[in-house]
């Protein structure tokens, strides 16, 4: 069965404990403290990898973790950081915390690499915290806590055009017929028990990749038959072709299969249901002369909707060159943009937004922010990274830190320091 979701654990690494020593050497009386900096815990990344089309190496192992970093030791002596674990998934898989089903990271466009726990910072040594008034502090800080997680990896198809429509009605052969996929074909329904990607090539015009999702049925959206095992894989596409059994060969309406589908495609997402769509009436080479045909019924009742109808044959090719032309004119005066799923859920806030103090004081010229909850805060977020700095700006409105600082008369361009970070402040 392709393997297309996993659920697994995550764990990233704690950072090690700053240690506590002092120097003792011949000759060298009343020696400082020199204990080192704990090591940083090692991170949780996930990238994509070309090679990959599937997540069966999830099936079988379930739970990875960092490595801790390493104490610190005497002489200064910085402890080792933890190994990073670097999952690679294939492109297009989404990330989601497994509780409230939210976005954490889209492996898909630009994103090819995310760190998505970040290790702990490594605890500072004793030699650290001598002052004047403590020459021999006994104190040395301890590692920050590893971070955890239960997560779904689920992987939703890349491709530009959707092949939907009832089982057995073609989709397999078109797909082969225009692209280099290989998909299995035979006369039995769920032939295709995986999305099968091609690249539609066109002289004079721009190409595309089209997935030909298995077949849908009634109650598809509830779970019925294969559900939501393949609706997921047509939220990124642009364009659907909606290929339909035109002669009726297993006694089925052709008009009344469009309209059954199309009502799966509105009760699992709207949004993707109002997408474009192109009706390919497949199968006309079977159709009898004589009878009613079924491609005029087709046309008089979904043009004017604004869904063009291409009669075509899988079998023979009539017609699907106008169909492909069609599709890539329309696909060029789209948005190109890709879709890509937003990241919604943030592993930091769980250990940022507990129950902290923290303190905001006024100190000569500038605003002075401290506290476990600040420090907690700056040891898991990267402020180097774009992502990293607006959840930073979320932290500090979110967490009533710019309450604090308005209530305590901050005025645009003042100075606010936190540990070792300082910025200027602006509404």
């Amino acid at each position: 069965m392709f393997a297309d979701r996993a659920k697994i654990f995550i764990k990233s690494g704690k950072g090690g404990d700053g240690h506590c020593s002092f120097r003792r050497e011949l000759y060298v009386p009343n020696g400082g403290p020199d204990g080192g900096d704990g090591g940083k815990g090692g991170d949780l990344i996930f990238e994509v990898d070309e090679g990959l089309n599937t997540l069966v190496d999830f099936r079988h192992k379930r739970k990875f973790a960092a490595g801790d970093g390493e104490q610190g030791g005497k002489r200064r002596c910085h402890g080792k950081n933890g190994d990073d674990v670097i999952l690679r998934v294939p492109e297009g898989t989404v990330i989601k915390e497994s509780k409230t089903g939210k976005v954490i990271a889209d492996m898909s466009g630009s994103n090819r690499r995310q760190v998505v726990l970040k290790g702990g910072r490594g605890g500072l040594g004793n030699q650290h915290f001598a002052t004047a008034t403590m020459q021999v502090p006994k104190y040395a800080q301890p590692g920050k806590p590893a971070m955890e997680l239960e997560v779904n990896l689920e992987l939703k198809v890349i491709a530009d055009v959707g092949l939907i429509g009832f089982p057995n009605v073609g989709k397999s052969t078109l797909l082969s017929r225009v692209t280099n996929a290989d998909p299995k074909i035979a006369n039995y329904h769920f032939t295709t028990l995986n999305p099968n990607l091609g690249v539609v090539d066109l002289e004079g015009a721009k190409g595309f990749v089209m997935a030909d999702i298995p077949g849908l049925i009634e109650g598809a959206s509830e779970g019925v038959g294969l559900g939501h095992e393949f609706l997921r894989h047509i939220e990124r596409t642009k364009m659907m072709i909606h290929v339909v059994d035109a002669a009726g060969t297993e006694g089925r309406d052709p008009v009344d299969d469009i309209y059954k589908i199309n009502a799966e495609l509105e009760a699992y997402n709207p949004e993707i249901a109002g997408r474009p769509q192109v009706i390919a009436a497949n199968k006309t080479d079977l159709i009898f002369e004589g009878d009613e045909n079924p491609v005029d019924r087709l046309t008089a009742e979904f043009e004017p909707k604004g869904i063009r109808v291409f009669p075509i044959s899988g079998v023979s090719g009539q017609g699907i060159q106008e169909l492909l032309y069609y599709v890539s004119e329309q696909l060029q005066s789209m948005d190109t943009k890709p879709v890509v799923f937003e990241q919604e859920y943030f592993p930091e806030e769980e250990l940022i937004y507990e129950d902290l103090p923290y303190t905001v004081e006024k100190e000569k010229d500038m605003y002075v922010v401290e506290g476990p909850k600040i420090e907690k805060m700056l040891g898991y977020t990267n402020l180097d990274s774009e992502k990293g700095f607006a959840f930073f700006q979320k932290f500090l409105k979110d967490a009533g830190i710019l309450n604090e600082l308005e209530k305590a008369g901050i005025q645009e361009g003042d100075t606010v320091k936190m540990y070792g970070l300082q910025f200027n402040y602006y509404k």
